[in-house]
This record gives C-alpha cells, structure tokens and sequence, in this order.
C-alpha cells in the first residue's frame, strides 16, 4: 500500500473546520439544488437530439486543430453566435476553460486585470496563470473600481459576471460599460448564470440591455440553463482566431464529440421559446423574496436565492434537516464563502410548485 498519509494533514483541517467535502448521489428529492432553471433535464427534453441523428460519433479524435474539427461544430458556433448578436464563437469544452484560456492568454505583462472580489473560481485561476498585474475591486463597488482603473497600467481588463452564483445578483453591467469606455478597459463578462434565464428569450444580460457590442468578451456556458455541456466564447473574428492560437486549454485538448455539440444545437433550438418556463420562475422568484424568513436572505431577482446562516455546522445543520424532509438544499461552507457568511444555496427551477417552495419555506423557518 502506497504511504500518502502527508495528504492526511489538509483533510483534517478541513474536517475540524465542518468544512470536509464529500459525493453524495441524488436521493430523488424534491430538486432545489441543481443549476436546471428552465428544467431542460429534469424534462429530458434534448434526447430527441440523438435519435434525430443515430450516427453520430462518439469522440472527436483529437484537438480541434489536428483531427477534431468537423462540420457540426463549425455549424453550432455560427448558430451560437448568430443567436448571441456576435461576430463569432468558438465552443470550448466547459465554462472553466473558456474561463482560463481566455484571462490566461490575453491579457499580457505589464497590463493590468481588475475583476470582481466574488468572481467565479473559474476566473481567478485563469488570472492566476496570466502575467498581467491583477488586483480585485469589492463586489459590484464602481467607486473602488474607477479608483483602480485610474491607476492601470497597459491593456486594462474588467472582469465580472452577469448573475453571481453565490449570492444570486447582478453585476452592474450599464455602469460597467460606462466605466471601460470612459478607461479604454476592454470588458469581459461571464454569462453561465445568465444564459437561458436572463431576457426575453434567454440571451444573457448583455443583449438584453442591447449592450452586447460595447463588450470585448462574452462567455456563454451550457452546462446550467441549456442542459448539456460546453461553453462558447463570444467576440470579433480577431478574438476567435486569437484564442485558437494561443488559448491552451483549446489547444491542448480533445474536442467535444459530435452528439455532445448535436444536443448543444438543440438546446439553443429550445430554450429561445421557454417563455412559460421563464414566466413561472420569475412567479417563484418573486414568491421568495416576499416571504418571511428568520434568517437574513439576500435581495436576487435570478433562480439563486441566498439564506445567511453562519457557521459551518449551523447551515450543515439546517440543510440535514431540509434533506430529512425530502427537499435537496445544500450548504455552502467556508472557504468557499467568507467566514461568518455560510448559506444555503436554493435554487428555483420551472419544475418546481409553488406548494413546494412554501412547504421549504415553512421548513426553513423551522
């Protein structure tokens, strides 16, 4: 038997801290967790994708650049992009590598990233592995921002998110445009909360304030709203052939299959005509917000509703408790969260009743 026991050491800390994580597979409650808003799973309504084309491969063979290139995928990220109000797309194969081939590879030494202290993992890894100097600004806080952005240096980069997926808000995106024109900042924004939920017909933030061409970057991600897997990086046609070139988490990987990027197209066929879908979770959503809670519950007018309970052994507590009663809640720990900031993160979908919201509700309050 191999001695690893020096791993040991971390994951007791992180046992006496509560903070141990562990898989746990789906017990068939009642869904407040997952990232499914519109349903698009849980009604396993792209299966039809598959059948529609039975021939489909299975593996892509290679990167895009050698073997992996193929009609289909050409074919999705014109779709994409159309659908997105952009020049171009190029589909990675999930929103955590678009996220790092994008702030890995463009932003160079000597220039200047500025990104909000509550972006995605994602984002600050990609950072991390850029030359350029970094340097967060407090949530949504445009005063600091502009303070930062007076002192950037070279190429400045703003790096946001439509809908935060902690805390279930927007960023300040008119604001934020106004700030990288008046700053000459080029603005990057990572749709995956947003795509499929916010607008008319799911376009994300950006299009529906009509701001999609003030914006260098766009990141759409399919692995939430859209019900399947992949992202796509939205821009000029220089961005596009930028990446292809130089971002490594394109470069050096295996592409997605073609039934992958087959049930992607389907989704984008679908989810556009979702009004009914949408029109109800903003119905539970509104539900929620107006309800009475004990604890303190964070302002979001998206599917991610936050309740505040420190510690990690309060909120464990109180998820174990809404799980014993058939409804999947989870706890979000520290570190994930700052201390004294733990919650639960409950998430709306259009499958769920607003009898069920209520009896969670009700429980929570217990």
């Amino acid at each position: 038997m191999y001695h690893d026991e020096f791993l040991d050491k971390k994951l007791t800390e992180r046992r006496t801290a509560s903070a141990f994580r562990q898989l746990r597979l789906p017990q068939g409650q009642i869904d407040f967790c997952s990232n499914d808003y519109l349903g698009i799973v849980h009604n396993n309504l792209l299966s039809k994708a598959l059948l529609t084309f039975p021939d489909l491969k299975t593996g892509a063979t290679g990167s895009r650049l050698l073997a992996g290139n193929y009609k289909l995928i050409d074919e999705a990220e014109k779709q994409i992009a159309a659908f997105h109000q952009a020049a171009s797309a190029l589909i990675f194969n999930s929103g955590y590598d678009a996220n790092i081939g994008v702030l890995a590879t463009i932003p160079q030494r000597g220039d200047t990233i500025l990104y909000d202290y509550l972006s995605h993992a994602s984002i600050r890894d990609g950072i991390r592995l850029s030359l350029a100097n970094a340097y967060s600004f407090h949530h949504n806080d445009l005063t600091e921002l502009e303070i930062k952005l007076q002192q950037a240096k070279g190429n400045i980069f703003i790096v946001t998110e439509s809908v935060f997926s902690m805390d279930g808000d927007f960023c300040p995106l008119q604001e934020l445009v106004v700030l990288s024109q008046k700053y000459g900042a080029h603005l990057i924004l990572d749709e995956a909360h947003a795509t499929g939920v916010v607008g008319a017909t799911g376009e994300g933030l950006a299009q529906h304030f009509q701001l999609q061409e003030d914006i260098f970057c766009r990141i759409h991600t399919f692995g939430k709203a859209c019900g399947c897997h992949g992202s796509a990086v939205l821009g000029s046609f220089l961005l596009r052939d930028y990446c292809i070139n130089f971002a490594r988490s394109f470069i050096y990987t295996t592409a997605l299959p073609e039934h992958s990027v087959a049930v992607i197209q389907q989704s984008y066929g679908l989810f556009p005509s979702m009004n009914e879908e949408r029109a109800h979770l903003q119905k539970l959503i509104s539900i929620f917000q107006s309800s009475v809670i004990q604890y303190e519950k964070l302002v979001s007018r998206t599917p991610i509703q936050i309740v505040i309970i420190p510690g990690n052994s309060e909120v464990k507590q109180k998820a174990d408790l809404l799980q014993q009663k058939d409804f999947d809640v989870r706890p979000i720990l520290y570190p994930t969260v700052p201390a004294g900031r733990e919650r639960l993160r409950i998430v709306l979908h259009a499958f769920n009743t607003e009898q069920q919201l209520n009896g969670l509700i009700e429980l929570i309050n217990q």
